[in-house]
């Protein structure tokens, strides 16, 4: 059985997202984004559909990261870390990690324009 290939402008519909939330140390914000973007782009290539990065006016920092599946998620990790010098540039920023919450995609508006948008 052959496996199929999305088009290009299909979007594959994540299964699976984690939030996580950081407090970070002052002096190592930039360090932690620029590390957290190249642990991102790594994790890219395992399978993950991509992360946004936030900071909270309430002094935490939010990542939500996209997978198809809790399963590609697993077996990207299982891999070992995707950047180690990224993964330890951004454990060091971090001043308290808060466990993460697996959350259950029930509607999906990110990346849709709506009809009309940007036609001229």
């Amino acid at each position: 059985m052959q496996s199929r290939q999305a088009p290009a402008n299909e979007s594959v519909t994540p299964g699976f997202v984690v939030l996580y939330r950081w407090r970070l140390r002052a002096d190592a914000e930039d360090a932690f984004v620029e590390a957290w973007s190249r642990m991102t782009m790594a994790l890219r290539v395992r399978g993950s559909l991509g992360s946004r990065l936030h900071r909270g006016a309430d002094g935490l920092w939010y990542s939500y990261a996209q997978w198809p599946s809790a399963r590609t998620r697993d077996e990207a990790f299982a891999r070992g870390p995707a950047d180690p010098e990224a993964l330890a540039q951004m454990r060091a920023a971090i001043a308290e990690s808060l466990p993460e919450v697996v959350l259950e995609v029930v509607a999906d508006q990110i990346g849709i324009a709506p009809t009309g948008v940007g036609a001229s």
